[in-house]
């Protein structure tokens, strides 16, 4: 799912690093709005949010909206540096650095705002948030070429209106067929982000914010499923070549 890359790379494995992690993010996001009120897994609304701050001559809240953007391309940027140059040593694990580290920010951020009774500012869980989910979207960007993206939605339904108009016009099965399979990626991406955040709902009337913690257990399911898998074949290559 996180390992295989280029022309090794199936579109199942596609499919299942879509619902997986979109369903995180669905489940990241509907926290991030339940316990402070704010967005924390895109920054569209933020950009907006921004320039009203600004016009409005509030600049302190508008830095405030900078820093999230801020966060999430630091995020993105943190996420592609670490595996450009893991790529350098070793490019089937090269993704397990990034999806550690944000498995340790959700659960030292769930853990905190469950369990201790510091106040942390909206601002900085935000910005934390948005940070991991900066490095999940660029680390699922890269892994899939561009193929799949988590975190945010509107970019998807632009895509997803095009191919379902296209249908209608793609007269070539083979074409067809490769235009059917890109529209039950996206919808498969929109329903699990949407199944996370139904999931996220619920969970946060019994577990507040805790619920990070289970977004951080189905990341480190996944990355220990797909080293499991590596290390599997690995045995049996072995095995077979003796």
């Amino acid at each position: 799912m996180f390992r295989h890359k280029g022309k090794n790379r199936t579109y199942k494995h596609n499919m299942l690093l879509a619902a997986l992690l979109s369903a995180n993010a669905g489940l990241i996001n509907v926290t991030g709005v339940l316990s402070i009120g704010i967005l924390t897994t895109n920054v569209t609304g933020h950009f907006a949010f921004f320039a009203e701050e600004l016009t409005q001559g509030q600049y302190q809240l508008a830095l405030n909206f900078l820093l999230f953007i801020l966060s999430f391309l630091f995020g993105s940027f943190f996420s592609s540096l670490l595996t450009e140059f893991l790529n350098q040593k070793e490019k089937k694990s090269s993704h397990a650095l990034p999806i550690s580290i944000e498995i340790i920010i959700l659960f030292t951020m769930g853990s905190y705002l469950f369990y201790s009774d510091e106040q942390i500012s909206s601002t900085s869980i935000a910005s934390i948030l948005l940070f991991a989910m900066g490095m999940q979207n660029s680390l699922v960007t890269q892994i899939s070429e561009s193929t799949v993206r988590t975190t945010h939605l509107t970019g998807l339904f632009t895509d997803l209106g095009i191919e379902i108009s296209q249908i209608f016009f793609y007269s070539n099965v083979q074409d067809k067929n490769k235009l059917v399979k890109s529209i039950k990626l996206r919808l498969t991406i929109i329903l699990f982000f949407l199944i996370g955040g139904i999931t996220g709902g619920y969970l946060f009337r019994y577990i507040q914010e805790a619920t990070l913690i289970l977004a951080a257990i189905v990341l480190l399911f996944a990355l220990l499923f797909d080293l499991f898998r590596l290390n599997y074949y690995k045995i049996k290559k072995q095995i077979s070549d003796l």
